[in-house]
């Protein structure tokens, strides 16, 4: 980081957000996440020594959600926006959806900051989704990377193989598997993971194989405690409330009073989202199953939003089923509301200041609690709560002292700590206050910023100090690719180095010299493993871009970050064992040795003989193969990807690093980089080339040098004039 105020790039990749009217509970990826983000955005933002925060998401064009939403960029302060990034499509996808479309993501972000000219000082990731994109910018540009996890992974698995899920079908509806890959990686490469409690690092990150890796920071989220403000100012007729509030107020109790026929009971206050973790049933069990507890207070379970039980996903389906059929079973009518919608931004401060007046209680019966934000809201109305005994409760009623914890698995310990609270008045007020006074001590977005803006002064610090041990910002690859407006890819055996290494030196100086303003990238048959080698021997710095292995991959900078972004794009349709076995009968072709064939590269000998490439394209289009053959040298057979070769990775970078086509400048000499010549970017035959290239001699585009090799190169640099055309490499020139 410099000494200017940093800027924040914070990534919520699912979900819907924007500023206001947050849809929380519409389903299960608009939880408390999505306010978290906003809140923290927004009092980052707010802070002098924070210089700009950007909010990336998804951008959604659907006619099934707001229009809000497909907006690009949305303004909130002059310090604050949200940037909405296309990926997978316009359609609102659930998350397990996404996990094939976040390299799309990060390309497009990677465009973005481009355009933008403004490289982020800190990256941070929410949920493993964005985690992963965190994690790739951080590689890319050098800047620190922190993630916050939200939920995880492997407690996802234990819940739902206990509850009789195959773990086969959870892999293939929630994507689990690649979730908890990412969440190890991104473990070992964060450079502080944020935490709501001490339980989640101890109980939760300690099921992963890296959680020795992960530097922890415990950061309770906050509350607005302006929007959640103490009942009793209700009371008070010096409150200025708002329209908005009066409205929310009236409306909320008209809702619940459609369903009580004894509406001014105290009211047992319950808000989730229609989950089966979140043990409603179990809740409405506890509730029927104790009469003094019915006739003492009316339940009101308000779970998510929804307009038609049929057209919703199973899980919040089946939990809204469950909860009408109990409250048949047990004969609540009358007794239970079970709203079908509730506004966040004004009804839900109002329905707790509405549970409060009555003297009520707030309860979170979940299975597993890894936080509890809705106790906290309760809370600093001055309702008192009951919750499961398990991680984030723990924490909040051991800081607040403003209620109860339960074993959620029993009903009666559920009644009777209701019953307890209820009836017992003074227990009630000391509940009641302690628990508005200390969520203002323990829990505001305020202190939550203060805390996070005081991590980044210390990472700041930190990479001032560690000069020596890690690279600097400045160094970081991405960092450069978003300088450079030109650059030079060119093959390597008979084109830059071969049998004539005269002019290798005089090219080396040449690109030296114009570094500020020319990238140098090499294209290769050859493997990532053999480019280095060949590379080194010749004393050849590392190249700001390898496209290694006849383009099936490419790798950035000296450290060859390899370009998972490229592989997730030719992976679409590539059937490598499949290709394998149709080939394998004829005797014409020989199978490489191992350590040239790759996972995106089949490669074989063949000489040369009468439709012999005739009969490999029949046999593969026949079977519906996609694919791209090339055949070079007279010896060299090169199977791939359909959206793979040299020329199409070159059109990625291109498209990624928003440099032009136009000045891309391309050499070869043989067969394998014939697709990679033609076309827009400016290409360089050498003098010494294979026949096989005659045919591009009337190309637009295309030289012909005289000189063989890096000479060749040096001459075409000059014709194309991004060179002075006297200029030999050497200093004294």
């Amino acid at each position: 980081m410099s000494d200017k105020l940093p800027y924040v790039q914070m990534f919520s990749v699912h979900g819907l957000l924007r500023a206001e009217n947050l849809e929380l509970g519409r389903d299960a990826d608009t939880g408390g996440q999505i306010n978290y983000v906003i809140e923290l955005g927004r009092h980052l933002s707010q802070r002098e020594d924070i210089g700009r925060v950007d909010l990336f998401t998804r951008l959604i064009s659907d006619k099934r959600v707001s229009s809000d939403y497909a907006q690009p960029i949305e303004v909130v302060t002059d310090k604050l926006r949200i940037v909405r990034i296309q990926c997978g499509g316009r359609r609102y996808l659930r998350k397990e959806l996404l996990w094939p479309h976040l390299d799309e993501y990060i390309d497009k972000t990677v465009k973005f900051i481009k355009r933008e000219q403004a490289v982020p000082d800190l990256v941070h990731g929410h949920y493993p989704d964005a985690g992963y994109i965190a994690g790739q910018l951080s590689g890319f540009f050098g800047v620190p990377f922190v993630y916050t996890g939200h939920s995880l992974g492997r407690s996802k698995l234990a819940k739902l193989l206990a509850e009789g899920m195959r773990e086969e079908e959870i892999i293939k509806k929630y994507r689990i598997d690649r979730r908890i890959e990412a969440e190890e990686e991104i473990l070992s490469r964060a450079d502080f993971v944020v935490t709501s409690t001490r339980h989640e690092i101890e109980e939760q990150y300690g099921q992963y194989d890296n959680k020795e890796m992960a530097a922890f920071k415990v950061i309770p989220p906050g509350i607005d405690i302006d929007k959640f403000y103490p009942f009793y100012h209700d009371l008070l007729e010096e409150n200025d409330r708002s329209e908005n509030s009066r409205y929310a107020q009236a409306r909320i109790l008209k809702e619940l009073n459609r369903f009580f026929m004894q509406p001014d009971k105290p009211l047992i206050l319950s808000l989730c989202r229609p989950d089966k973790r979140k043990n409603i049933s179990g809740l409405i069990q506890a509730y029927g199953e104790d009469l003094e507890l019915q006739s003492m207070a009316n339940l009101a379970v308000f779970a998510g939003i929804r307009k038609d039980i049929d057209a919703m996903g199973d899980n919040e389906r089946d939990v809204l089923t469950q909860m009408l059929l109990l409250m048949d079973k047990y004969d609540l009518y009358g007794k239970l509301a079970i709203p079908k919608r509730h506004d966040f931004e004004y009804e839900v401060p109002a329905l707790y200041r509405v549970a409060a007046e009555k003297r009520g209680v707030f309860i979170n019966p979940a299975l597993t609690e890894p936080f509890g934000l809705t106790l906290l809201e309760a809370s600093a109305t001055g309702l008192p709560i009951v919750a499961t005994n398990d991680g984030g409760p723990n924490d909040i009623v051991r800081n607040c002292e403003n209620g109860i914890l339960i074993d959620p698995t029993r009903p009666g310990e559920i009644s009777a700590a209701l019953r307890k609270i209820i009836a017992d008045h003074d227990l009630w007020e000391q509940y009641s206050k302690s628990g508005i006074m200390k969520v203002r001590e323990h829990y505001t977005w305020a202190s939550h910023a203060e805390t996070y803006a005081g991590e980044i002064a210390r990472l700041k610090d930190a990479n001032r100090a560690s000069d020596m041990d890690t690279a600097v910002p400045s160094d970081a690859i991405g960092r450069r690719l978003i300088a450079l407006n030109h650059f030079l890819i060119t093959d390597i055996d008979n084109t830059f180095i071969g049998e004539d290494n005269s002019r290798l030196a005089d090219l080396l100086a040449i690109l030296e010299r114009h570094k500020g303003r020319i990238g140098f990238g090499v294209a290769t048959g050859r493997t990532i493993e053999a480019t280095m080698r060949i590379l080194e021997r010749h004393h050849v710095p590392p190249p700001d871009v390898i496209i290694s292995s006849v383009g099936s991959e490419i790798y950035y900078g000296p450290d060859h970050q390899f370009a998972q972004g490229w592989a997730t794009h030719i992976a679409h349709q590539w059937r490598r064992e499949k290709i394998v076995d149709l080939l394998s009968d004829l005797d014409f072709l020989t199978y490489q040795e191992e350590d040239t064939q790759r996972e995106y590269k089949i490669s074989y000998y063949m000489r040369p003989g009468k439709e012999r490439l005739a009969r490999i394209h029949n046999r593969l289009l026949r079977n519906k193969c996609r694919y791209n053959l090339i055949y070079s040298h007279d010896q060299y057979l090169d199977i791939l990807p359909y959206r793979a070769s040299k020329g199409k990775a070159i059109r990625y970078l291109s498209y990624k690093w928003e440099i032009p086509l136009g000045r891309f400048y391309v050499s070869g000499d043989s067969g394998n980089d014939e697709e990679m010549l033609r076309g827009e970017p400016r290409a360089v035959v050498v003098g010494n080339y294979s026949h096989e290239l005659e045919m591009l001699r009337e190309s637009r585009h295309v030289y012909f040098a005289k000189a063989p090799c890096a000479g060749g190169i040096i001459e075409g640099l000059q014709h194309y004039r991004l060179i002075d055309a006297t200029e030999t490499g050497n200093e004294d020139s």
